[in-house]
């Protein structure tokens, strides 16, 4: 570690306990594709260290990354050089005013929608079964079932480039089909507010359980994965044209197209990264020659390859 990093930790130990830094830290015990080379320092700061964590980095000139779950992640095998900031568990508060619910970014959606249940409050029940946190879900405006985080949401709280934390309303987002603007401007978000309907407590249970239903049925949630590996082609379906293709159950090394759901790629037998971006080429190349759709992939990469 050089004198710029030991100075930088030595900053850092000011701000966050000892607990909240993990060094040399897999990266696969912290992506639900279980892959990932070691994150040379990880802290999991609580929501008002967040700014300072930043500040330091920008001070020490220690790049960072920013994650969630990890739940749409693919890390590489020779992992993430400087400073992995996890929004998590210590950054998973969850409040209700009237109609309104509060999140952290660290939440897990499907968190937030166990107490929109418990508020016997309507609108997030398609997220009941997403992984990812509110942050990561504002970030790629993740969806379900017809339903997207556009729906609900109402607004954002977020820290600048410039440090400065900021309201927005979710219309200043420009979200759209899995995307927003919130990577493009830099910003991080810190939480998030839902506007839902009061309904009955029993029919928003029943329709959760519905998603979770369909979840199990069709999805091959008995393998790591990021989920839906492809974005959805316009006027397709990718786990069609995949299974179309002639790949399902397709394997490169540990990775695996998956034999229940074609739109997903799995770690079946201790898959590395590499194994799961050639996997996710060679789709790419055999659904593009034989159809003419180019696949856009939905999983994040991070880390050196």
């Amino acid at each position: 570690m050089s004198d710029r990093q030991q100075d930088f930790l030595q900053e850092l130990n000011k701000v966050l306990k000892e607990e909240q830094i993990q060094l040399q830290e897999p990266m696969s015990r912290h992506t639900t594709f279980r892959v990932g080379g070691p994150a040379d320092i990880y802290v999991l700061p609580q929501i008002n260290q967040v700014k300072e964590v930043l500040q330091l980095c920008s001070t020490f000139d220690i790049p960072i990354c920013i994650k969630g779950n990890g739940s749409n992640l693919l890390v590489g095998d020779k992992g993430i050089r400087g400073v992995v900031l996890e929004l998590g568990k210590n950054a998973a508060d969850i409040s209700v005013a009237g109609n309104h619910i509060t999140a952290e970014a660290g939440a897990i959606l499907g968190s937030v929608a166990k107490k929109a249940l418990e508020q016997s409050l309507t609108g997030l029940e398609s997220a009941a079964g997403i992984p990812g946190t509110v942050g990561g879900a504002v970030v790629m405006n993740a969806g379900a079932y017809g339903w997207e985080m556009k729906d609900s949401l109402v607004k954002v709280t977020v820290l600048t480039r410039e440090l400065e934390v900021k309201e927005l309303t979710s219309e200043e987002l420009a979200l759209s089909y899995r995307h927003s603007n919130v990577l493009d401007n830099g910003y991080v978000v810190l939480k998030a507010e839902f506007a839902l309907t009061p309904g009955n407590q029993e029919e928003i249970q029943a329709a959760m359980e519905d998603y979770r239903q369909r979840r199990q049925d069709k999805q091959p949630l008995n393998y790591p994965s990021a989920g839906s590996t492809f974005k959805r082609p316009e006027g397709n379906f990718a786990g069609k044209l995949i299974q179309d293709a002639g790949l399902r159950g397709f394997q490169v090394g540990g990775a695996q197209v998956s034999e229940k759901h074609c739109g997903f790629v799995v770690n079946k037998e201790n898959a590395t990264a590499a194994d799961i971006m050639s996997l996710i080429s060679q789709v790419q190349e055999k659904v593009r020659d034989q159809f003419g759709v180019i696949l856009e992939p939905e999983v994040k990469r991070m880390g050196e390859f």
